[in-house]
């Protein structure tokens, strides 16, 4: 090699370690150089090179332990990456990646639902005809498939792969790896949907009741039932970020919850028609949902406002993002896959795909891998979407190579390390945060808060005294009660009228009784007669 051409990557490298090492660094350094301050300039030195040496140190991890990088389709020219089909990616990539794209026919069961493990390992099948399977999808293998020969509507893996819940006709059930019924969770009745906090160890059942369970799978306690007053629920979905779980209700409105309250932090009206689907970004800075109306709708949740929209000919079913950002919508025999559609407005899909079912159930990304599932009523598909999921993983989060001893070690870790429901809040930043205001401040508040509760409550009490309460006064009931009570008032009347004079009688008969006997004894021994 040329010593031209060897500089040139040198200089290359260097500017790439630096920008590397920019990404880490805590802005411009202390000037020390006009000090007269010995000991504070060596103390700023000092800090300043700790500081130096955790970027470096940073970078040089960063470099070593993330070496992969996702990939995307590039097209040339005036191709359009929507128009590559599965079978021209299949061809393009290793056999091991091209075994990830499949199709399982399973006509006579489906619709189907289906949920991936958290580290992206391993897939569980629901079909709403009582199948279920649990199976390694990687390598193809099964390790349990049952048939419940009952209706099935969610199926969600807990914190590890070795359990599982299923939505049921009647109740929750949670099965073992081999399939075997472990607990009925008679509490949650007719349950329609189901969520898992992983890291509070909550199972989130919704059913037709309206009432929204959780329940802890590590004790089985009932941590919250919370009624919501606005029906069944086609979507359930938690935010990542603060393990708020978000409804979506028929009167089009998205409610957010907390096990904390017993009314619903947020409710947003985000369409104009019932709710189909919800989800909500890996950092949980966006909400994603989709309606009867058509619309697929990109919301802040920082501020609760739509940034924009997409209009769908056919209203999407289900929709679902990636750990990259990628967002899946589905609907009918058609699924589209959108690329930086969170942030900015995008004129055509990143890629599209039509299923062999006839609709599409549910769709989900796998973690860690760039493939989207998708649930529907012909069976499963499978497909690759470049750039999809995360090239590097953090074994200490999710570990898809994790032996039998790391999956213990670390659930006895998970359960040593878990948080309180009530740490779930809309900020979870707020927990340990220092209030800078001072406390009179403080006190002030407060006190004009109770003054203004005070003064609510007081106008609400006059209001309520004014108010004339007519209604139901002339009711067939009421005048039905009316009319007794006058008979049994005349009743109770003649009664003591008759009882007071045969009272009256009785005690003229003793008088004159008493007059005879005393007129027979001499008046000196009249007063020992009784």
């Amino acid at each position: 090699m040329a010593p031209s051409a060897t500089r040139k990557k040198k200089g290359k490298e260097d500017k790439e370690w630096k920008s590397a090492v920019a990404k880490y660094a805590r802005g411009e350094a202390a000037q020390t150089k006009h000090m007269a301050d010995k000991k504070l300039k060596s103390k700023l030195k000092e800090s300043e090179k700790l500081i130096k040496d955790a970027a470096t140190d940073a970078a040089r991890a960063e470099r070593w332990l993330l070496p992969a990088e996702a990939g995307t389709l590039e097209a040339e020219g005036i191709e359009q990456t929507f128009q590559f089909q599965q079978r021209d990616i299949v061809k393009e990539v290793d056999a091991r990646s091209a075994s990830k794209a499949f199709d399982l026919r399973l006509e006579e069961q489906g619709p189907y639902n289906l949920d991936y493990s958290i580290n992206g390992r391993y897939l569980l099948l629901g079909g709403s005809r009582g199948h279920l399977a649990h199976m390694d999808w990687q390598k193809g293998k099964v390790f349990t498939e049952v048939q419940l020969k009952e209706a099935t509507h969610a199926v969600k893996f807990l914190h590890n792969d070795n359990f599982f819940a299923v939505a049921q006709r009647k109740y929750v059930y949670i099965y073992d790896k081999r399939g075997i019924e472990i607990h009925r969770l008679k509490d949650a009745t007719s349950p329609r949907r189901l969520e898992f906090l992983p890291h509070h160890f909550l199972l989130c059942s919704m059913g037709d009741t309206g009432v929204l369970h959780y329940q802890d799978t590590s004790t089985g306690e009932i941590i919250a039932q919370h009624r919501t007053g606005m029906g069944p629920v086609d979507c359930m979905r938690q935010n990542p970020y603060n393990a708020i779980i978000n409804l979506g209700h028929k009167n089009g409105v998205v409610s957010m919850w907390s096990p904390n309250l017993t009314t619903p932090l947020v409710k947003l009206l985000a369409h104009r028609g019932p709710v189909t689907s919800c989800a909500v970004d890996a950092v949980g800075r966006h909400l994603v949902t989709s309606g009867a109306d058509g619309q697929v709708r990109v919301w802040d949740v920082r501020t609760f406002k739509p940034l924009h929209s997409y209009f769908s000919r056919h209203p999407a079913a289900t929709v679902d993002i990636s750990q990259r950002g990628l967002l899946a919508v589905g609907g009918g025999r058609n699924l589209q896959i959108w690329k930086d559609a969170l942030s900015t407005k995008q004129k055509s899909p990143y890629m599209t795909h039509r299923i062999f079912g006839r609709e599409t159930r549910e769709v989900r990304f796998s973690p860690y891998e760039d493939v989207l599932a998708a649930g529907h009523d012909a069976g499963i598909t499978s497909i690759l979407v470049p750039g999809a999921g995360e090239p590097n993983f953090d074994s200490f989060v999710a570990n898809p190579y994790q032996t039998k001893k790391q999956k213990q070690e670390a659930e006895v870790q998970q359960l040593l390390d878990k948080p309180p429901p009530s740490t779930i809040v809309m900020d979870p930043d707020q927990i340990g945060r220092v209030n800078k205001e001072p406390t009179e401040i403080q006190k002030k508040k407060k006190q004009a808060a109770e003054e203004a509760s005070r003064l609510a409550k007081r106008k609400q009490a006059e209001k309520n005294e004014r108010k004339a309460k007519m209604k139901g006064k002339n009711r067939a009931s009421k005048r039905y009660r009316k009319k007794q009570s006058s008979v049994i008032d005349d009743r109770r009347d003649k009664l003591a009228r008759k009882l007071r004079e045969q009272g009256q009688k009785r005690t003229e008969a003793m008088r004159k009784a008493r007059e005879a006997a005393l007129s027979d004894v001499p008046r000196a021994l009249q007063r020992f007669v009784k």
